[in-house]
């Protein structure tokens, strides 16, 4: 689908728009495991493709609570932009056609499919050049492949973030590169739960030290997710208590550690499908 002209007015930022906009559906993303709408969002001469999903549309997990994926999706936007990342879309909360959601900047994909290759299968066994390696692939015919991700500073970073908010499902799929260069991820639902849960293909870094960036960004955190910070007066209406308390902890072991998590054996590391 292609994404109409954004052209907000000057003093509306795209979250502006998303809250404040007339919403209007235009299709339904098929291949979505819970009802996401492709929606346009105007307002007062701004207008912005979207994707809306409603509560309502929301499937039951056994090891979710009902109706809170929205939220989670909201809180996921929340710590990004504390980070100074930006790494996920600008994302509201709203009542829409089918009540109350979570609203998303829809990420167009480079014309020309011109975004650098993030994800690949090789036949080898170790990564090359400028490649992580995640592990072995089944591709038929009793053949193996090896899956790697590219050693790209803009996954390096998602993974901290994926560290961070204990997301269970970090695919393929939900990595959108632009055409600018800068790299979004998308489909937060399943994260911030108080068990571990990590579930990601970015483990290419796992053991290894943190960057200094990371390190700086974690520290802000740090300080963010203090119980009066400014980070956790904004989550405590999207997440428990409990949930923020595991967060803050997480931001803790990273920094204690000064490492990468690495898979600890409890809960599937790799998602499935993986794309």
């Amino acid at each position: 689908m292609s994404a109409p002209e954004r052209i907000p007015p000057r003093s509306m930022t795209p979250a502006d728009l998303l809250a404040e906009g007339e919403l209007t559906v235009r299709g339904r993303l098929r291949e979505a495991s819970n009802a996401a709408l492709y929606c346009t969002v105007t307002h007062d001469g701004g207008e912005a493709a979207c994707v809306y999903k409603p509560v309502a549309g929301e499937r039951p997990l056994w090891d979710f609570p009902d109706g809170t994926l929205a939220q989670r999706e909201l809180a996921a936007y929340e710590v990004s932009e504390a980070t100074g990342w930006h790494l996920v879309p600008p994302t509201v909360l709203r009542d829409g056609p089918y009540g109350r959601g979570m609203v998303q900047l829809w990420i167009e994909a480079p014309e020309g499919g011109t975004a650098p290759e993030l994800l690949a299968l090789v036949d080898a066994e170790e990564p090359g050049p400028g490649w992580k390696a995640i592990g072995l692939a089944d591709v038929g015919e009793d053949r193996t492949a090896l899956l790697v991700h590219a050693d790209d500073e803009r996954l390096r970073r998602l993974a901290v973030l994926d560290a961070v908010i204990n997301n269970a499902d970090r695919k393929g799929g939900h990595l959108l590169p632009t055409g600018d260069g800068h790299l979004y991820g998308i489909d937060h639902g399943v994260s911030f739960h108080a068990e571990n849960k990590l579930r990601t293909l970015l483990w290419g870094w796992a053991g290894e030290p943190l960057t200094e960036e990371a390190v700086t960004v974690l520290k802000g955190l740090e300080k963010a997710l203090t119980p009066d910070g400014p980070l956790t007066l904004r989550l405590t209406p999207l997440i428990t208590p409990a949930e923020i308390d595991a967060t803050r902890a997480r931001v803790d072991a990273l920094l204690a550690s000064g490492k990468h998590p690495e898979p600890t054996g409890e809960w599937p590391a790799i998602p499935w499908p993986p794309v």
